[in-house]
């Protein structure tokens, strides 16, 4: 049996490094429409792995405008075992610099426009998110500190904003009042989805700035946050890299694959077969059971 794939869900970056070998460009229509891209499968030093380039090559979809849905659904559709979000954010703290890796372990989510569930029009769960990242697969990363020269945060509570306008003054003043540690526009949607559809999920947060708060740094705008994030990104490959050949071992007994065995309310005999067939890929074992 092939070993299942890792998902990775970031930017171009992310691929264009040593060891990846890209066999197949597979675009995949789900229920919810197109993903942001095509996924591109292929092996990372022999480990199967499924790129999905988050706002589409080229940067051409906003935070608000990605089919989050459709980029999950396409990943667990193709038997993506784990999933490793990298994403750029604003440090809301001193002690996390520009440079520095976040492991994110809470979100609060502060978007209004978006479609943030699989469980809607015929089927109704209600899936735990208290923890929602992997302890498992954060840990594993984290162990795998040691092999780039940046500081790797272990934890940390991660504001969803709508984007793409960065946040105002104001705003980042309140956020930073209720002690989060990172800001970004993309992941809270991403954790939850992956959740839901049973796949154990880790963010790596890229510190690129300090936000607005910080009175001493310049604001954040859109160059210097790609300016640092283009170096940041060696060192989430190398994270990755590192990490890659343990993850499907480290999160083979993880919770999320068991998330919604207690989560769907809705009779099974109730569920119609146009919601069997939209949510086939993550509830058909539950389905088939009874």
């Amino acid at each position: 049996m092939n070993t299942p794939y890792i998902g990775i869900i970031g930017g171009s970056g992310l691929y264009q490094m040593e060891g990846v070998v890209v066999r197949e460009e597979r675009r995949i229509e789900t229920p919810y429409g197109a993903p942001s891209d095509a996924i591109l499968l292929g092996t990372l030093d022999t480990v199967p792995v499924a790129f999905l380039p988050r706002h589409g090559r080229g940067h051409r979809v906003t935070p608000s405008e990605i089919n989050y849905r459709a980029n999950i659904w396409a990943l667990k559709s193709i038997g993506v075992h784990a999933l490793i979000a990298v994403s750029a954010v604003g440090s809301m703290k001193e002690a996390i610099a520009p440079g520095d890796l976040v492991l994110v372990d809470q979100f609060i989510d502060r978007t209004q426009a978006r479609a943030s569930t699989f469980f809607h029009d015929g089927i109704v769960a209600h899936v735990s998110f208290a923890d929602p990242v992997c302890e498992k697969l954060a840990t594993l990363l984290f162990a795998s500190r040691s092999a780039i020269p940046t500081t790797v945060h272990p934890c940390g509570t991660y504001v969803c904003i709508e984007g793409p306008m960065f946040s105002s003054r104001a705003e980042s003043l309140l956020y930073r009042s209720w002690g989060v540690d990172v800001i970004g526009m993309t992941n809270y949607q991403e954790a939850k989805l992956a959740r839901e559809a049973e796949i154990p999920f880790a963010t790596i947060a890229l510190a690129t700035d300090y936000d607005c708060w910080h009175t001493d740094a310049a604001d954040v705008d859109a160059m210097s946050v790609l300016a640092v994030m283009q170096k940041n990104v060696i060192n989430a490959q190398t994270l990755i890299r590192h990490a890659l050949p343990q993850v499907v071992s480290a999160t083979r007994d993880s919770i999320a694959h068991r998330a919604l065995a207690q989560a769907i309310v809705t009779p099974i005999a109730q569920i119609s077969a146009a919601v069997r067939e939209r949510l086939s890929p993550i509830i058909q074992k539950y389905v088939a059971a009874r």
